[in-house]
């Protein structure tokens, strides 16, 4: 192929389409990928050697790696095309020095190009300007790589020997389990305060309606706490609806809201997270195959611009194309006078990259759609917005306070609202947000009717509203990757492969979206804070990534970063090795205590041994893992495990029944059950003279992690939300057959799968009950009048079996041969007496044969066999001796299996190191266990998600 030039890229995709760009003087091969590694072993990096590295090939890379070789010998020039970035530059390193190694490559010409989309003009405009690889930024590659593999090689053992079960440990990744494990700790040292807010209703003059709330009571403003209580708050409703009301002062002014910049690899991965539900590696593997190209009729084109970049800037010729398509899509009082220009306020941002953009602004996303599927589309259609709204002019919003006084000068109301004025980018784009302050905002944007002071504003109604404060929320991959970034911990391009490792180690599981550490991943992070506390702190690690930056920058010497840091952790390293396994026991079983033994309702010690009585439980450590044993093995062995059982296991029923704690009022025990229609709470045991009380568990609570305010409250269900504001008939919440709902005068509505049933509040009960459909209230044949007792209406129906008289809830079938406009009133009543007397009867009738059938058949209850009232004694005795028979043969195994599942003991460390499981349950308990629970859908699977290496 002499003549011909060697084009090098990183993927196939990108080789196919970057070959029809360049034509026949030119061939495009893939590296797929890294082309070599360090191999996973000790002694890939040697700091008594100067840091020397060791490389070899992947076994997937070899063929490649001969493919390109073999290609290499008769090319002119070798280009090499990876990605603009330090990764890209270290693939395009690690080709140029195996091909030099190889016999007859010694002299090839090699050139290094960038460009930072996949488009003819930006390839063929790289080719024309090649440049050689930069050292700088591969130093700082190779500083990267054997501070990651001396961090992984070095420490992991330590946590295998100090700490079994440990997986490992990474310089990045351990730090963000850190967050999530210390976001955990803050929700569970949180304490909720109450609080109340006052809203109230009036009308204008002209009778419009509008909602104020209450801010100042006798001179004072109001702060959050100043209603700490119903009674502080029922005193002011009183005094409230006790008052007249005026406009006292109306206040108006404009106010400007500027659009978001473009994206950056962040900002891309929160965005696609929250309105799209894509998790951080399902973006950029999206983002990816847009960036690499494809086919729009025939012609393979490469979408959006480079998709790992800190950078927010957008190159002039977009900037110009953009405000061109936004003229002409929505008028040229949508483009700003002057180009919009956005820099990065980031002290660490990357090389300087464009923001991720389409490449073509024209290519808008109806006309693309066709080609792209789902994820693609939706992804490009959040890149093509996000980028024409940070070049559109600014929204322009009118915003309203209106301040309202009382008669007697004592209190002050405020209403607020906004009206959009010039929508400017928000006709394009929003931006969702995880701050829960963002939904408070938006009682601020409702429209108010016109007002001006010293007109009267009637109150129509006062609504007291209690409130907790709530714990910080668990992270979200968003949030997660939002928070990381504000630290300057990681790069865009580590982002993805942090959480994902985090979920392959089990140190963490993703449920509804958020971020729950395992008790595997709380233990790795409390040794690493006990004994390296120095390499999880979050400026350590800000600060190593400035000094990576510093290399790629020319400002310091990648070997002294490295020597610099050895020194300090070598030593770290040695003073471990004299650590007793004890020692870190008794460290970690006292940081984690709290965890692992939170204060009982009752105020009965979390660490007493329920087996022995006497015994103190604490944290164990075997070969497998932690566990939680008794101090008094081994004449004790209870034995509970810490890791979360598997979703198997849970959709099996195994681990269940989960002792939750012990009801402080009645002294039953709480449980969590799986039943054939999903998991319940029950309340105590089964007797022969009544049923426990039980409660479905909603899908939104998790079985293994439910805790005992909880599942009383869950169990005191329904509950009352409040006064509907039209009739003031009540509206409570509870759970039905089909799950969660508010109800209000007959009329029920579900609540959604997202929200709960023990914190809906007021307003949004009254929001979902207005789009209940209502029920459809059969029209009678005949309305016969009042009832001469108690006035209440009596009609005549059409049934599916013929027409009927109807009174209240009391429904008679009329008899054969009565025509329904014959029947008279006393008729009438005659009929709805005689079904009222024979439903009460058939009613006696049945509690006395229940009673009856428990009388003969308790004893072959109580041998777990049912037998029939109608079996003759022979019958019964041999069926109540044959029960017992194998009640007796299978007692001693059952009630060790119900031992352990009243313990939480489902997979106990004990199996794992030779200790058994202590306790015992009786069969009846067994037996109430596989009873069904409340017709609910059972619960969520646990999702086992992932870190990085």
């Amino acid at each position: 192929m002499s003549g011909e030039n060697l084009v090098i890229v990183e993927s196939p995709a990108k080789a196919k389409t970057i070959n029809k760009y360049l034509g026949s003087g030119y061939k495009v091969l893939a590296s797929y990928g890294h082309v070599r590694d360090l191999p996973p072993k000790d002694g890939s990096v040697r700091p008594d050697d100067d840091f020397a590295m060791e490389w070899e090939l992947g076994d997937r890379s070899k063929k490649h790696v001969s493919e390109i070789a073999e290609a290499a010998k008769g090319a002119d020039i070798v280009y090499l095309a990876t990605d603009p970035d330090r990764e890209g530059e270290a693939i395009s390193w690690h080709v140029q020095e195996v091909l030099r190694s190889r016999r007859g490559l010694a002299k090839t010409s090699f050139k290094r190009i960038v460009f930072n989309e996949i488009t003819s003009s930006a390839v063929n405009a790289a080719i024309a300007n090649p440049r050689e690889v930069n050292q700088e930024l591969v130093e700082a590659y190779l500083a990267r790589r054997a501070l990651d593999y001396l961090v992984g090689f070095t420490l992991s053992p330590v946590l295998w020997r100090k700490l079994p079960g440990a997986k490992s440990a990474g310089r990045v990744q351990s730090v963000a389990l850190r967050l999530i494990c210390e976001r955990e700790a803050e929700i569970e040292d949180f304490r909720p305060r109450e609080y109340w807010s006052i809203e109230t209703r009036h009308t204008t003059v002209e009778g419009q309606p509008f909602g104020a709330r209450l801010t100042h009571a006798d001179g004072k403003k109001l702060d959050r706490f100043d209603i700490p209580d119903e009674k502080t708050a029922t005193e002011l409703t009183e005094r409230l609806r006790a008052q007249s009301f005026g406009i006292a002062k109306v206040e108006r002014k404009e106010a400007k809201r500027n659009p978001y910049p473009p994206f950056t690899t962040s900002t891309l991965q929160q965005e696609a997270s929250r309105k799209l539900g894509f998790s951080a590696s399902q973006t950029m593997r999206v983002a990816q195959r847009l960036y690499e190209g494809i086919s729009l009729d025939g012609e393979t084109v490469g979408l959006i611009t480079y998709m790992r970049t800190d950078g927010i800037q957008l190159a002039q010729e977009a900037i110009t194309q953009t405000r061109s398509v936004i003229a002409r899509s929505f008028g040229d009082n949508y483009v700003p006078s002057s180009p919009r220009v956005y820099k990065s306020k980031a002290k660490n941002a990357q090389e300087a990259h464009e923001a991720i953009r389409p490449t073509d602004p024209a290519r808008s996303p109806d006309k693309v759609r066709r080609f792209l599927d789902s994820d693609q589309a939706r992804l490009y259609d959040l890149i093509w917005k996000r980028t024409i709204a940070c070049q559109m002019e600014s929204a322009i919003l009118d915003q309203v306070a209106v301040d309202l006084i009382s008669a007697d000068k004592s209190l002050t109301l405020r209403a607020t609202g906004s009206i959009v004025k010039f929508d400017g980018f928000l006709r394009v784009y929003t931006e969702d947000r995880d701050d829960p302050a963002d939904d408070e905002k938006e009682n601020d944007e409702r429209r108010l009717p016109p007002m001006a002071e010293g007109q009267d504003a009637p109150l129509k109604a006062v609504d007291p509203n209690q409130h907790f404060t709530q714990p910080p929320p668990r992270y979200t991959e968003a949030s997660l990757v939002k928070r990381l970034e504000e630290l300057g911990i990681g790069r865009p391009s580590t982002y993805a492969s942090i959480i994902q490792v985090l979920q392959d180690r089990d140190y963490v599981r993703i449920e509804k979206k958020r971020f729950y550490p395992e008790d595997r991943g709380r233990i790795v992070t409390a040794f690493l804070q006990s004994y390296f506390h120095r390499y999880v702190e979050y400026d350590f690690t800000a600060s190593m990534e400035e000094r990576l930056d510093d290399i790629s920058g020319g400002h310091i010497d990648w070997k002294t970063v490295l020597r610099e840091f050895w020194v300090e952790f070598h030593r770290a390293i040695e003073q471990t090795k004299d650590l007793k396994v004890s020692d870190v026991i008794d460290a970690l079983d006292r940081d984690l205590g709290p965890h692992f033994f939170p204060p009982q309702e009752n105020g009965a010690d979390p660490r007493r041994c329920p087996s022995c009585a006497d015994g103190r439980l604490g944290l164990k450590l075997a070969r497998t893992g932690a566990f939680i044993g008794c101090s008094n093995y081994p004449d004790c062995r209870f034995t509970r495990p810490l890791e979360v059982v598997d979703a198997e296991k849970i959709a099996e029923g195994e681990a269940f029944p989960r002792h939750v704690g012990t009801d402080p009022e009645s002294g039953l025990d709480v449980t969590v059950r799986k039943g054939p229609f999903g998991f319940y709470l029950q309340l105590g045991e089964a007797t022969e003279d009544q049923k426990p009380k039980r409660a479905s568990l909603p899908k939104n609570y998790e079985p293994l992690t439910v805790d005992l305010e909880t599942a009383l409250a869950l169990l005191a269900l329904p509950r009352t939300v409040g006064n509907h504001p039209e009739d003031q008939k009540t509206i409570s919440a509870g759970i039905g057959r089909f799950g969660p709902y508010v109800r209000h005068a007959g009329t029920y509505k579900s609540i959604p799968a997202d929200e709960d049933v023990l914190t809906i509040g007021m307003n949004r009960a009254v929001q979902l009950l207005s789009e209940a459909t209502p029920r459809k209230q059969a029209e009678p044949l005949r309305e016969l009048g009042a009832h001469p007792e108690d006035g209440e209406p009596v009609g005549i129906f059409k049934g599916r079996y013929g027409p009927y008289v109807k009174h209240g809830k009391v429904m008679a079938s009329l008899p054969k041969g009565t025509e329904p406009d014959e029947l008279t009133m006393d008729s009438a009543v005659t009929l709805i007496e005689a079904k009222r007397a024979s439903a009460g009867k058939g009613k006696a009738t049945k509690s006395k044969a229940a009673k009856t059938g428990t009388a003969k058949t308790g004893t072959a209850k109580k041998a777990g066999t049912r037998t029939a009232a109608t079996k003759t004694a022979a019958t019964k005795t041999a069926a109540t001796k044959t029960a017992a028979t194998k009640t007796g043969a299978a007692k001693k195994p059952a009630a060790k299996k119900a031992a352990g599942a009243k313990a939480g003991n489902v997979k106990t460390a004990a199996s794992k190191t030779g200790a058994s499981t202590a306790g015992t349950k009786s069969a009846t308990s067994k037996k109430t266990a596989a009873k069904p629970g409340p017709a609910q859908a059972g619960g969520d699977a646990v999702s086992a998600d992932t870190e990085e290496s």
